[in-house]
């Protein structure tokens, strides 16, 4: 049983590497895309493939999740209900209503991209934060995480209202 929670912890991690990595291309690609105020086809395809590796490792995470939860229940009969657990939840949670909510247009652009970034990245900070034994209460998580997503936002929306600026100097030249 020890190694299937091994290859599972492997796995989740793996997960929330490529969600990280692919959230920051995702912005990236997103400012690039926008930058000359249209998406063209090559844009529309490259940020294509980096949301199916998005997908593909918010599905892990909740696989992963569901099964860590799973066994822990089997063989002990309850679940942990700690504060690293909870945030786990929580920041799925987020992770999947605001990928549909932006898939349906739902949605605005202004908060999409930062409050996916910002959620993986948080996803990514707690992670090692519970590696290194640093604990935090649930109090102390929602209070940073949405303080951490209101910045990512207002950076994203900085940037996007610059390349805005810059676009319209360009139309003027």
């Amino acid at each position: 049983m020890e190694i299937i929670i091994i290859l599972l912890t492997i796995l989740f991690n793996i997960a929330l590497s490529l969600g990280v990595g692919s959230s920051t291309l995702a912005i990236i690609n997103f400012f690039v895309a926008i930058a000359d105020g249209k998406i063209n086809t090559d844009e529309r395809r490259m940020m294509g493939v980096v949301y199916i590796v998005l997908r593909i490792a918010m599905v892990l995470l909740l696989v992963t999740s569901l099964l860590m939860v799973s066994i822990n229940v089997q063989y002990q009969g309850i679940v942990i209900y700690s504060p690293l657990v909870i945030a786990t939840w929580i920041l799925l949670f987020v992770l999947y209503l605001n990928a549909i909510l932006m898939s349906l247009r739902i949605m605005p652009s202004a908060f999409g991209p930062s409050v996916q970034a910002g959620t993986w990245y948080t996803f990514g900070i707690i992670t090692t934060l519970s590696t290194l034994g640093i604990i935090f209460s649930v109090t102390q998580f929602v209070l940073v995480y949405l303080s951490f997503v209101l910045f990512v936002t207002l950076m994203v929306n900085c940037v996007m209202l610059y390349l805005k600026q810059d676009k319209k100097k360009d139309k003027k030249i």
